[in-house]
C-alpha cells in the first residue's frame, strides 16, 4: 500500500513540475517560433517516429509527454525505492531509465499510429 500511495505522489508533484517547467515554457517558445526550443521528448518523437507537428495538435502532444515522462520518472522512482540499500536503489535507476523511457515511447508512436496521425 506504501508504494502505490509513493507512485501516485511522485507522479502527482513530477507531473505539476513538468506541466509548469516543461509544457507551460514549451508553448510560449511555440508562439515565438524564433528559436527552436523544443523539448527533448518531442525532438525523438520527430526524428525516430517521424511524428509531422503540423499534422498533430502540439498542445496536446505536449500533454501526452509530460503524462508519459511524469509516469515514467514515477515507476522508477517507486521500483527504485523497493530496496533499501542506496546503490542498489541507483543501479535500478540506472538499468531502468532508459528502457522505460523508449518503450513508453514507442508505445505513444503506436497509439500515434493508430489513431492514423503519423
Amino acid at each position: 500500500m506504501q508504494e502505490l500511495i509513493l507512485f501516485i505522489m511522485s507522479y502527482v508533484v513530477i507531473f505539476i513540475a513538468y506541466e509548469l517547467l516543461i509544457v507551460n515554457r514549451a508553448k510560449k517558445h511555440e508562439k515565438k517560433k524564433k528559436d527552436n526550443k523544443e523539448p527533448v521528448e518531442i525532438k525523438f518523437l520527430v526524428t525516430k517516429y517521424k511524428f509531422n507537428l503540423k499534422k498533430l495538435d502540439y498542445h496536446k502532444l505536449l500533454h501526452v509527454c509530460a503524462f508519459v515522462s511524469s509516469f515514467d520518472m514515477a515507476l522508477i522512482v517507486t521500483l527504485a525505492m523497493l530496496f533499501e540499500n542506496g546503490l542498489l536503489q541507483m543501479l535500478v535507476v540506472l538499468l531502468l531509465v532508459v528502457p522505460v523511457i523508449l518503450i513508453s515511447y514507442y508505445i505513444v508512436y503506436l497509439v500515434y499510429k493508430k489513431k492514423g496521425l503519423i
